[in-house]
């Protein structure tokens, strides 16, 4: 969760001159009694939604690896997000798993969160999403293996276009040990699915 989000005024300020632009362009009144602090609303909406490119993941997940001589698998389940589609700029949302086989260090566990946080507080596709995540915690925790699962719901496919309301997209991205099929459903099965 992010907290105390600080704005920078002349930033909101730039990015609800839009705002205000934008729905003139698309026929309404901006000084109309609903709409008066509209654009500075959504501008800080927009600031706190792309907080992601503020934060070094880098350093969260470099900020808590310690020793373990445990190598059995760790698996952080149904980590929840919320992003925004770069095609549309419209929100996608679900959860992600990431599970990981320690290679002689482990990784505090809020960490796999804030990362996944801090992906998704952008412009993002899911896949992108998926894989920045799995890459992320292989290159900088020794593991023999990562794995991430991400379902979301699109609302660019929901409320638009295609207009498929029940649609689920789901993503997976894996490096090291989890290249094995067998490896793989070890973590589907603890996660408690089929795949």
């Amino acid at each position: 969760m992010i907290k105390q989000f600080v704005y920078n005024q002349e930033r909101v300020d730039k990015i609800a001159h839009h705002y205000q632009e934008i729905l003139k362009l698309i026929g309404e009144d901006p000084t109309r009694e609903g709409l008066v602090k509209t654009p500075q609303r959504a501008a800080k909406a927009l600031l706190e939604n792309t907080l992601g490119y503020q934060q070094d993941n880098e350093a969260i997940i470099k900020s808590a690896i310690f020793e373990h001589p445990g190598s059995e698998m760790v698996i952080v389940k149904d980590i929840e997000f919320y992003s925004q589609c770069e095609h549309h700029v419209l929100p996608f949302f679900g959860k992600m798993s990431v599970g990981y086989l320690p290679d002689g260090q482990i990784v505090g566990l809020s960490k796999l969160a804030r990362v996944v946080e801090g992906f998704a507080r952008r412009l993002q596709v899911q896949e992108r999403l998926t894989q920045q995540v799995c890459d992320i915690v292989y290159d900088n925790l020794a593991t023999r293996g990562v794995i991430v699962v991400c379902e979301a719901q699109h609302l660019c496919m929901k409320m638009r276009g295609v207009e498929k309301q029940e649609s689920t997209t789901v993503t997976m991205q894996y490096r090291g040990a989890f290249e094995d099929v067998t490896v793989r459903n070890e973590f589907f099965s603890l996660l408690g699915r089929r795949k």
